[in-house]
C-alpha cells in the first residue's frame, strides 16, 4: 500500500494537468456549435423579414442555367440596341475583293511567335484554275492592327445621334482590307455586322408579339375568367377554335396576304400581330384558370366590398398575384415568337429584303452554291438563333422555378 500511493497520487495530478491544459471534448463542441446554431437563426431572421420578391431572386440565382442565359440574352439585346456602334462596317457596303471570303482570324501571335496585340494578316486573292473559285490566302509579312472604338463609316445611333466611332476596326485609311468576324456573302458584305443589325429585329419582334399577345390574354382570359357564364363560353370556343388550326400553315397564310409592295416598318408590325393575333391563346387559358381560382378569394371580396370597380379589381389585385407566373409564361413565350419570324422569313414570306433579321439572312442558306462554298452563311444566322432559343428557355425554367419560392 505504500508503494501504490504515490503512484496515484502522481496518476491524480498528471489528470489535472492534463485537463487544464485540454479542455473536454464536451465543453469544445459545445463552443463550435454555437456559431452555425447563430448563423442558421440569422438565415431565418432573412427569410421572415424578405418579401416577394426578394425570396424569387434568392431562388433564381440557384439556377446557374438560368444565370447563364440572362447573361447571353443581355449581350445580345446590347448589341441589337447599339449595332450601329457594334457592327464595323455599314450592312449594306460591298467589299468587291471579298466575295464569299471566309470568317476572318484574329491573331495576338505573329509568325515568329511574338507575343502582340490584336491583328489580322493581309488577304490574296486568287482563282481555282479549275472551279474557278475564289482562294483567300493569307500573307505573313503584311500585318494590320485591329483597333477598339475607332473611326469608321458615319452613322446615325438610333436613327438621332450622328457619330463614326465603331467597337473596332482597321481604321478609316486602310480600303483594300477588311476583318470579317463571321465572313463574307456572296456580295461581299460583312455577314458579322448583318447579325447584329438583324439582333435588332428578331429579337424586338419577339418582345413586341409577346406583349400583345400578354394584352389579349389578360384582358380576353380575365373577362372570361371573372364574368364566366355566356361570355365564357363564347370566348373559350374562339380560343379552341383557333388552337386547331395548325400554327405554321395558319402564320403562312396571314403573311402571305400581306401585301408584297410594303415598306420594311409596315411588314415589321404586319408581322408581329400576325404572331400575336396566334399566340394570346394560351395566355388567356392561363388567366382564365387564375381568375377562376381568385374570385371568390378574400381579399377580392374584400376590395368588392370597399367600392372598388371590377376593372381595379382585376388590374390592381388579381393580376399582380400570380404576375410572378405570367412572367415566366412570357418568358418561355418569346423564343416561339422568334421561331415564328424567322421561318416565316426564311420561307420568303416574313420580312424581306432590305430588312436585315436572322430570317431574311438564313435565306442565303437555299442557295446551293452558297452553302457549298460558303457554310458560315447558315451557321453564324442559325447559332445565333439556336442560342437565344436556349438561353430564353434555360431563362424561363429558372424563372419559373423562382416564381413559387416556396416550394422544396
Amino acid at each position: 500500500m505504500t508503494v501504490s500511493e504515490p503512484q496515484d497520487l502522481n496518476t491524480a495530478e498528471v489528470q489535472a494537468a492534463t485537463a487544464q491544459e485540454c479542455p473536454p471534448l464536451e465543453s469544445n463542441s459545445e463552443e463550435h456549435l454555437e456559431a452555425p446554431a447563430a448563423v442558421l437563426d440569422a438565415e431565418e431572421d432573412r427569410l421572415y423579414v424578405a418579401g416577394q420578391w426578394q425570396l424569387m431572386w434568392w431562388k433564381f440565382r440557384k439556377h446557374k442555367m438560368a444565370l447563364v442565359g440572362a447573361g447571353i440574352l443581355i449581350v445580345f439585346y446590347l448589341i441589337g440596341i447599339f449595332c450601329e456602334f457594334v457592327a464595323p462596317y455599314n450592312p449594306e457596303a460591298y467589299f468587291i475583293r471579298y466575295k464569299m471570303a471566309p470568317p476572318t482570324p484574329l491573331r495576338i501571335v505573329d509568325a515568329t511567335g511574338k507575343l502582340r496585340a490584336p491583328f489580322v494578316y493581309h488577304r490574296d486573292r486568287s482563282k481555282d484554275p479549275e472551279t474557278l473559285r475564289d482562294i483567300y490566302t493569307e500573307n505573313n509579312e503584311i500585318t494590320y492592327p485591329v483597333h477598339f472604338f475607332v473611326k469608321g463609316e458615319p452613322y446615325k445611333l438610333w436613327g438621332i445621334w450622328e457619330s463614326d466611332i465603331h467597337l473596332f476596326g482597321l481604321g478609316p485609311d486602310i480600303e483594300d482590307q477588311g476583318v470579317f468576324l463571321f465572313g463574307a456573302d456572296r456580295m461581299g458584305r460583312d455577314l458579322f455586322s448583318r447579325l447584329c443589325y438583324g439582333a435588332r429585329l428578331s429579337l424586338s419582334i419577339g418582345l413586341i408579339g409577346v406583349f400583345l399577345s400578354l394584352a389579349l390574354g389578360i384582358v380576353l382570359g380575365g373577362i372570361s375568367g371573372y364574368y364566366g357564364g355566356r361570355i365564357d363560353t363564347a370566348i373559350q370556343r374562339v380560343i379552341e377554335f383557333i388552337r386547331t388550326i395548325p400554327t405554321i400553315p395558319l402564320w403562312m397564310a396571314l403573311s402571305a396576304a400581306l401585301p408584297a409592295d410594303w415598306p420594311v416598318v409596315k411588314m415589321y408590325f404586319g408581322i408581329t400581330i400576325i404572331l400575336s393575333l396566334v399566340g394570346w391563346t394560351g395566355m388567356a387559358r392561363v388567366v382564365r384558370g387564375r381568375f377562376l381560382s381568385l374570385r371568390q378569394e378574400d381579399f377580392v371580396l374584400a376590395a368588392r366590398l370597399c367600392g372598388s370597380s371590377e376593372f381595379r379589381i382585376i388590374i390592381r389585385h388579381m393580376v399582380p398575384s400570380f404576375l410572378s407566373h405570367i412572367i415566366a409564361s412570357l418568358t418561355l413565350s418569346i423564343p416561339g415568337q422568334i421561331l415564328g419570324e424567322t421561318g416565316l422569313s426564311y420561307l420568303g414570306l416574313g420580312l424581306r429584303a432590305p430588312a436585315i433579321s436572322w430570317g431574311v439572312l438564313l435565306q442565303e442558306a437555299q442557295n446551293i452554291r452558297s452553302l457549298a462554298q460558303a457554310p458560315w452563311l447558315l451557321f453564324a444566322p442559325a447559332l445565333a438563333v439556336i442560342l437565344t432559343v436556349f438561353a430564353f428557355n434555360f431563362l424561363g425554367d429558372g424563372l419559373r422555378d423562382a416564381a413559387d419560392p416556396y416550394a422544396r
